[in-house]
Parts: C-alpha cells; sequence; structure tokens
C-alpha cells in the first residue's frame, strides 16, 4: 500500500515520457526534496527517474521555471511542490528563521544594505548572488566562514526563505536566480488565504496520500510539522472523515489511512531510490516497511561509514533487496559501482540481473558509456557477472 501510494504499482511508460508523467508524479508525491549533491545526479531527478525510467531532465526543469506549475519552497527541506501549495505554506514563511542561524541579527542590523538590494531586484529583474555587492564596510565586521558563500546569498536566501522572493531559475552549474515572488508566482496563490489550522490538515492529506498508511510520526515528517501539533490535526481529519485510524500488524502506534489508499495485487518494481526519495526518508518506517537498516552517510567521516558515500537502496518487487553506492565518473564515462550489498534472504542471482540491468539503464541516461564494479561489499562478484552475461 505504501509504494503504490508513491506510485510504484504502475508499470514505467513503455514509449516516450512527457510532462504528463511528470506533472503526475509530482502531484502524486506532492513535492520532491531538492538535493544538488552531484556525485551520481541531483538526488529530485533520481525521484523521478525511478518511478518513470529515462526521460529528458529539462523537461521537469520547464515546469518548475518556464512552465511555473511547480515552484521551490521550504516544506521538508529546500522542496519543489505544486504551486498551489504555495498559500499552504505561507505560516511557515510567516514564522521562517533565516540561515545560518541568527542571521536575522544582521538583517536588523543593516537593514539599508538589505533595502538596497531588494530594490535592485525590483529594479533590475531575476539576479544571482554574483549580480549583488557584498557589505562593503560592514564585512570587515563579518565571519565569512558563517555566511557560506557571501552575505549577499544570505540576504536573499532569507527573503526566499520570508516569501518576498522566489527562485525564478536555475543556471546550469545549479545556482539559484532570484526574483521578487509577484512575478514568479500566479496571483490567484500568491494572495490566497488559507487560515494555519487549514493548511496543516490539507498538508498532512497531502502527507497520508503519499503514504496510503502511516503514523502521526511519519506524516509530521513530510512537512516537518511538530508531532504534537500533527495528532491534534489529524484527530480532526479523522472526526471529520476525512481520513481513518487503522492497526497494522505488529505497529506500536495507530495508523492513518488515506481514503484513496489503494492495496496493488503486486509491486513489480526493479528500481535504485535515491537517498532523498520519499519512500527512505525516514529510518525508522524504513525498518518498520522493509527490515531495512537506512542511514544516509554522506555526512558521515569516512572511516565511521559502513556501506558508504552515496548509497543507494535496490527496490525489487516490493522488497529492498540490495545496497550499492554509486558515483558517476563522468571523466572516464562510466557509472562506477563502488561497493555492494545484498540484503540476507534476497536471492543472489535473481537481485544481480535486475540490478544490473536496472545499471544500465541508468548509465544509458546519464549518458555514461559503461558500468564498472570495485571489490567492496559482498555482492560485487555476483553483480560482475550480471554485468557481463
Amino acid at each position: 500500500m505504501a509504494l503504490g501510494a508513491q506510485g510504484f504499482d504502475r508499470p514505467r511508460p513503455a514509449g516516450r515520457v512527457d510532462v504528463r508523467h511528470l506533472r503526475r508524479v509530482v502531484r502524486d508525491l506532492s513535492l520532491l526534496q531538492l538535493d544538488y549533491v552531484n556525485v551520481l545526479v541531483p538526488a529530485h531527478y533520481l525521484v523521478l527517474f525511478s518511478r518513470l525510467g529515462p526521460y529528458d531532465r529539462t523537461l521537469f526543469d520547464d515546469l518548475v521555471y518556464r512552465r511555473r506549475e511547480l515552484t521551490e519552497q521550504w516544506a521538508r527541506e529546500r522542496s519543489v511542490v505544486p504551486v498551489e501549495t504555495w498559500p499552504l505554506l505561507r505560516h511557515r514563511r510567516d514564522h521562517h528563521r533565516p540561515r545560518p542561524w541568527g542571521f536575522e541579527k544582521f538583517l536588523a542590523a543593516n537593514p539599508a544594505y538589505v533595502a538596497d538590494l531588494l530594490a535592485r531586484v525590483r529594479e533590475h529583474g531575476p539576479v544571482t548572488p554574483d549580480d549583488l555587492p557584498e557589505p562593503g564596510e560592514v564585512e570587515r565586521h563579518l565571519d565569512h566562514t558563517w555566511f557560506g558563500s557571501g552575505v549577499a546569498k544570505a540576504v536573499l536566501e532569507a527573503h526566499f526563505g520570508f516569501g518576498g522572493l522566489a527562485v525564478a531559475d536555475r543556471l546550469k552549474n545549479f545556482a539559484r536566480v532570484y526574483d521578487l515572488a509577484e512575478r514568479v508566482v500566479p496571483e490567484k496563490h500568491r494572495e490566497r488565504r488559507v487560515e494555519r489550522r487549514d493548511a496543516q490538515r490539507a498538508l498532512l492529506l497531502a502527507a497520508a496520500r503519499g503514504h496510503g498508511v502511516a503514523t502521526a510520526g511519519d506524516l509530521a515528517d513530510y512537512y516537518r510539522l511538530k508531532v504534537s501539533v500533527a495528532r491534534r490535526r489529524l484527530a480532526e481529519l479523522v472526526t471529520a472523515g476525512e481520513l481513518q485510524e487503522a492497526e497494522v500488524e505488529g505497529g506500536k502506534e495507530t495508523a492513518f489511512l488515506h481514503p484513496e489508499a489503494r492495496l496493488p495485487r503486486r509491486i513489480e518494481a526493479a528500481t535504485l531510490l535515491s537517498p532523498f526519495d520519499p519512500v527512505i526518508w525516514t529510518r525508522d518506517r524504513v525498518a518498520r516497511l522493509f527490515g531495512f537498516d537506512y542511514v544516509v552517510e554522506l555526512f558521515v567521516p569516512r572511516a565511521k561509514r559502513r556501506w558508504g558515500y552515496y548509497v543507494l537502496p535496490f527496490l525489487l518487487g516490493d522488497r529492498l533487496v540490495a545496497r550499492v553506492d554509486l558515483k558517476a565518473e563522468r571523466a572516464d564515462e562510466r557509472l562506477h559501482v563502488a561497493a555492494a550489498y545484498r540484503e540476507p534472504d534476497a536471492d543472489a542471482e535473481t537481485v544481480a540481473a535486475a540490478l544490473a540491468r536496472e545499471l544500465q539503464i541508468l548509465s544509458t541516461w546519464l549518458g555514461l558509456a559503461d558500468v564498472s564494479v570495485g571489490r567492496r561489499g559482498d555482492f560485487t562478484a555476483p553483480l560482475r557477472k550480471a554485468l557481463r552475461a
């Protein structure tokens, strides 16, 4: 049921993937968490690939930055959401805390500089941080390590969080291009007012649709709501008949069932999952659903990593059966499997054959000519043999 809610009960399109397929996936999921770590491919592109197979990535960019049916917002983390979700996140923008933490002190202490940057955006249109000046005299009093890549960028990001600015485009190097929200978000969405509790209920309903069946903690995490708040709103949704309470065998908590949740006869997926795929966002839920312990080790010191740097679980049918540490080695035009591990109860030959096929499809989509396999992990030899076959 959980995988069906995420679209894995449908086969990948037999023909060319078009914007209709992309639109459907994003609206089914309600949001895509953005992550531009480019070891393989930015993670949100891979979420779509997992469900649709190879597609033209510029079609997705067009939906966001040209057609403007989707828009960037702080939803879970920084995410892409349908543009009609904009008013549901107003309460979050109203209470946004700029990053880096404490940056509001700089904004309050330097109103002239901040006003000048915003005036430049209003006058000149879309800008990147590189188009704007750093704060001059104030600059000497700032710790630049605290501001990362610059003060101007931090100001733009703060006002993106407040809702005055929006992301109008992304450059080829993935840098954000900012403009006034009024020039990016259609007025009917920008001006629509939704009471905070109504917005929270709507977000939880969207999360429930993406989960099928889930606990309060699972649903709260989808949009980063406080669990205590989510429990109150979920109780209201149950009373209104918009969600059902449910018991899951072996579960320790009450679950909530979305009325559109379907129980597929079978799941026939054979796909790699991005570390930021909604199916595996929450470690506890992954363990409950699949008996699979998954930790994103991107930020774990190398010596302490168990599986690798950029590890993707492999979904075969309705089970997570293996995991691979992948890297796109673009200079050598190859997809490199640095490590591969099989789950103990998964059939090695079946999994190796299916994983080899998926790696070849992925490498072709990424414009890479070959797949290579290293020697770390207990599944590299069967995988190498399957690739040769």
